[in-house]
């Protein structure tokens, strides 16, 4: 078994009935006009690679079922929440998603579709696996810069420079390290807030919002890393060796448990852009 995914741009231009086909895949196709909402569909299918040819799918083919089938659902979608001058959440990117995977199941003979991830913004991701199809998966990624040094007192100077390099230098070093944090939810806890008049009390907020979530992920992680010699001033770190390893591990343990109703789902630390860590959580 094989896991081939293809990236999918398109734009739509929310008032507009019709969108330019547009010439350009690599950029957006359909191209959008003026201010566009731009989307990158990712399609995950899996199955055996044929033989003969050592094709899962021939890509094009997932680029004509995707334009054909895929992105006239966000189109039509789109322009209905906006017409009727309706907030777009996360709830109803989720039911988009379900429908686009209904109306891709069984059009590539020999792969199955086995997960939809639609980037809200360069730094935002919503997933939904077809495996679980009650489940979706946000993940958003953080910035936090911090100096370490990699050294462990038990071991010679030589053992530490043998071990950890460049990264054993007496005086530490820094890194603008990124983190990727990714919850799971019921798409049901993904409610948006019912619309209210003025005689209608406020309805109470949607169990999930990418303010709370960022607000957690900001307060309970972000805040203790950010401008820190974490050797000297994050007390986890005074008897562990701050490898990118163990500050997932750390970012794993500061926010279980921190998003109820929605589960923490992976944490994912980059400490360049060549090397990162992920950590599932301890296994049961």
């Amino acid at each position: 078994m094989v896991r081939l995914g293809r990236l999918v741009r398109f734009s739509v231009t929310p008032f507009l009935d019709q969108d330019e086909p547009g010439s350009n895949s690599y950029a957006s196709k359909p191209s959008g006009e003026g201010l566009a909402l731009f989307l990158e569909l990712a399609i995950e299918l899996v199955g055996p690679a044929a033989p003969q040819t050592g094709l899962l799918v021939n890509v094009s083919n997932i680029d004509k079922v995707a334009r054909r089938l895929a992105v006239p659902i966000f189109a039509e979608h789109i322009h209905q929440h906006f017409r009727r001058g309706e907030h777009v959440s996360l709830a109803a990117v989720a039911r988009i998603l379900q429908l686009v995977h209904e109306r891709l199941a069984g059009q590539f003979p020999g792969a199955q579709v086995d997960r939809l991830s639609l980037k809200l913004n360069p730094f935002r991701t919503l997933t939904m696996d077809a495996r679980e199809p009650g489940m979706i998966y946000l993940s958003e990624k953080f910035e936090f810069a911090a100096t370490h040094k990699l050294w462990n007192d038990s071991f010679s100077e030589r053992q530490n420079r043998d071990i950890f390099g460049k990264c054993a230098n007496a005086s530490g070093h820094g890194h603008n390290y990124v983190v990727e944090v990714a919850i799971a939810a019921p798409t049901s806890r993904l409610s948006p807030p019912a619309r209210t008049t003025p005689d209608q009390p406020k309805s109470e907020p949607p169990a999930i919002t990418i303010g709370r979530f960022q607000s957690v992920v900001d307060s309970e992680l972000i805040q203790l890393l950010d401008h820190r010699n974490l050797n000297v001033d994050v007390p986890a770190f005074r008897e562990t060796t701050p490898t990118v390893e163990n500050i997932a591990l750390f970012a794993w343990g500061c926010l279980a448990g921190k998003f109820d109703p929605a589960q923490l789902h992976c944490v994912t630390v980059w400490e360049s852009d060549r090397t990162y860590c992920s950590y599932y959580g301890p296994a049961e």
